[in-house]
């Protein structure tokens, strides 16, 4: 019998229900001769100032995202354009993850809770049409989706979850969120969410039939 103290799932989106963004990062700095994290090493340093965190929060438009991340990765030693980054976001989706998503459905609401851009006409998605339609198709499989780029804020934000238990209309306690970021996990386990960090699918799947007394297929 599903577990009746939980009302709302939380699915963060790339590395969750796709395949991680960090895994195209790796790609991209193979290719182009990087130092191995070097992305990640630069979307870390002032983690809620930097040019990406303000991209998140809409605070800049996508050519001031490209000039600005510009800056702060020269600063670092190498430099990238952001737009050129922006199209690595979207990796493959899990239909593993797909299939949980449905069942939860079928007792909870569901929310997908992401940090995300308006990346401009021609970029992210755009560039991937088929990529697009199947992201989007998980999409629309929530009961809602909540948005850093629209609400303006972002995890690990401790107002960002503020925002979805108020638009859920539900305490952090009745909540479980899955996300593949420890900081982004860290606040809202300390409001009182259950949080299951999502490394390996079947594992974190497995953290999930747990916390909400279900089985899943």
């Amino acid at each position: 019998m599903p577990n009746p103290a939980v009302r709302a799932v939380l699915w963060d989106f790339g590395g969750v229900m796709t395949e991680s963004p960090f895994l195209a990062f790796r790609r991209f700095e193979q290719a182009r001769g990087l130092p191995a994290d070097f992305l990640r090493d630069v979307n870390t340093r002032d983690p809620d100032g930097n040019a990406w965190a303000r991209f998140e929060r809409s605070e800049l438009t996508p050519e001031q995202f490209d000039r600005a991340y510009a800056a702060e990765t020269r600063a670092a030693g190498h430099e990238v354009r952001g737009l050129h980054v922006i199209d690595l976001l979207y990796g493959e989706v899990r239909p593993e993850m797909v299939r949980a998503l449905r069942t939860c459905k079928q007792h909870y609401t569901n929310a997908c809770v992401t940090n995300n851009v308006n990346a401009g006409p021609g970029r992210g998605l755009d560039r991937v049409p088929q990529r697009g339609a199947q992201c989007q198709a998980v999409l629309d499989l929530f009961d809602t989706v909540i948005e850093s780029s629209k609400v303006g804020a972002r995890k690990p934000e401790p107002r960002f979850f503020e925002l979805v238990c108020t638009q859920l209309r539900i305490a952090a306690e009745q909540a479980v969120y899955l996300d593949d970021l420890g900081a982004n996990l860290k606040p809202a386990r300390a409001m009182g969410m259950r949080t299951i960090k999502v490394e390996d699918p079947a594992t974190a799947l497995a953290e999930l039939v747990t916390a909400l007394e279900i089985v899943i297929p």
